[in-house]
């Protein structure tokens, strides 16, 4: 297939270029810098230079395209991330973005829209295995994401949403930061002990990618097989780390920041059936234990 994607330059941009030209999609993909467009063409993708809030000039990308991927984001660092101002730019790329891509890639004709999205917006579960059915929640953080979700679906029939549990991996620079205080032996956790965290390794994300080209128009759940407690993530990172946890930070102090780290705070017990079911697609590193120490090996 003919792939024109977005966002191609980021943390799991960096890992679904590659996968999409691995099976064998011409890819052409938005670059911002000539830095990054050297970098999508030594992964074998085909860069154009265009803003993603430009309609004309997107369209003219899309024509002949038979897919288009959007997985642009502008998410602020972990220092900003409480930070009502800090998501602003965030908001415009997935509210106005979003609607800019889908709005083109449906003028050119295109078949397929795949827009990325994440697993946070469902309300707190509790231990409760959470699926595509379960009701969602809307609070500050999660206004793009709905917006991106919106726009998607107002492209046609032929539409695909994946819903990303948290990212980490080469790359993730929160994950990154993570374990770095890990080995300074330094261990957070995201929210109370025994609630859950859903999350994917950017590799198995870029892959689920790749797979949804194929895939039943739908919303899906892209998370590895075994959602961890939080206590069990921040033992991963640990383990990952090689080093003893002297300092941990409680993650019941979370809940004092309110919807500023509801994101993380909340339980998502978050299935993946559904995709695996529909793609045959398979997360490589089943949980965060395995994924975090093969990150631990090259971060």
């Amino acid at each position: 297939m003919k792939v024109f994607i977005t966002g191609g330059t980021g943390a799991l941009g960096g890992h679904a270029v590659p996968a999409l030209v691995r099976a064998g999609h011409a890819v052409t993909a938005l670059a911002r810098s000539d830095a990054k467009a050297a970098t999508l063409t030594a992964q074998g993708a085909s860069p154009v230079q265009v803003s993603l809030f430009d309609r004309d000039a997107l369209k003219d990308v899309c024509a002949g395209q038979d897919a288009v991927v959007n997985l642009a984001s502008a998410l602020p660092s972990m220092a900003r991330f409480m930070s009502a101002k800090a998501w602003q730019a965030n908001n415009k790329v997935r509210v106005e973005g979003s609607a800019t891509v889908a709005d083109a890639a449906r003028a050119a004709g295109v078949g397929r829209f795949v827009q990325e999205s994440v697993s946070m917006i469902y309300r707190d579960h509790g231990p409760r295995w959470v699926d595509e059915n379960a009701p969602v929640d809307h609070y500050p953080i999660t206004r793009g994401n709905h917006a991106a979700e919106a726009n998607a679906n107002g492209f046609g029939d032929d539409t695909v949403v994946l819903r990303f549990g948290w990212f980490y991996g080469p790359g993730a620079a929160h994950s990154e930061q993570l374990l770095a205080l890990a080995r300074r032996h330094v261990v957070a956790m995201m929210g109370p002990a025994h609630t859950y965290v859903s999350s994917i390794h950017l590799a198995d994300a870029g892959e689920a990618v790749a797979r949804a080209l194929t895939a039943p128009a739908g919303t899906y759940n892209i998370v590895d097989d075994e959602p961890l407690t939080k206590r069990e993530f921040a033992d991963a990172l640990a383990d990952a780390a090689g080093k003893t946890a002297w300092l941990r930070v409680p993650g019941r102090a979370g809940l004092l920041f309110g919807d500023r780290l509801t994101s993380l705070t909340r339980s998502l017990r978050v299935s993946n059936g559904r995709f695996k079911d529909a793609t045959g697609w398979a997360p490589g590193y089943p949980s965060a234990r395995e994924g975090l120490r093969a990150m631990a090996l090259t971060a």
